[in-house]
């Protein structure tokens, strides 16, 4: 784990928190002040069902979704949603449905790519983004282009953690935001108020985890 202090930030779910640890800490598109480790979330199944669960309610009842497009190794969390959405349920909207649960490819330039077989799952199909993290929203935009591109429907955006109520004209829904976090910072590397203060880099982080320095 990166040097500095690390804490939890509890919800009322039980095993849904977050694991944060405050530093200086480089994206590929920003510096922040905080390492989000979404880690256990993306991979121990107990973990990713409470995520799931804090996310449904944002789209059982109003969303029609064919398709889950996975972003940052999301790929459990996205399962045990797509379970949750098909359940038999009063004024579910996607009960008995298959739920397509996908990750695309992404090319050296950083742009998402769908090979041949894959593009049937979100042609023509309503589309939910989910990604481990939103607060940038440069990977979240590049997903929505995607599925337009490919000719499907993008019908939201969902993650762990978030910084912005929307992308791309499309809303994000959330399990934690800067409330949770009141002092998350990111600025694009030039104006980092900590390299400005000569304050070493601790880690680059990105959906797959840290690298000290």
């Amino acid at each position: 784990m990166p040097t500095g202090k690390t804490f939890k930030l509890p919800t009322k779910r039980q095993n849904l928190f977050l694991r944060v640890t405050q530093g200086h800490f480089a994206t590929s598109h920003s510096h922040t002040n905080y390492y989000i480790d979404v880690t256990t979330q993306k991979t121990r199944l107990s973990e990713a069902q409470a995520v799931a669960q804090e996310l449904l309610p944002y789209y059982d009842t109003t969303t029609i979704v064919d398709t889950i497009l996975c972003l940052d190794g999301t790929e459990v969390i996205a399962t045990c949603l797509a379970e949750e959405l098909t359940r038999t349920g009063y004024m579910n909207m996607n009960a008995h449905k298959t739920i397509y649960v996908m990750t695309p490819e992404h090319t050296a330039g950083s742009q998402l790519l769908l090979r041949d077989n894959l593009i049937p799952m979100v042609a023509g199909k309503h589309v939910l983004i989910l990604a481990a993290s939103v607060t940038t929203g440069y990977t979240a935009l590049g997903a929505i282009q995607a599925v337009d591109y490919y000719g499907g429907k993008v019908v939201g955006v969902a993650s762990i953690f978030a910084t912005t109520d929307a992308v791309g004209g499309h809303k994000v829904h959330s399990c934690f935001n800067p409330n949770n976090l009141p002092d998350y910072a990111s600025h694009l590397a030039h104006e980092c108020p900590q390299c400005k203060a000569g304050i070493k880099l601790d880690a680059l982080i990105n959906g797959h985890g840290y690298s000290k320095l």
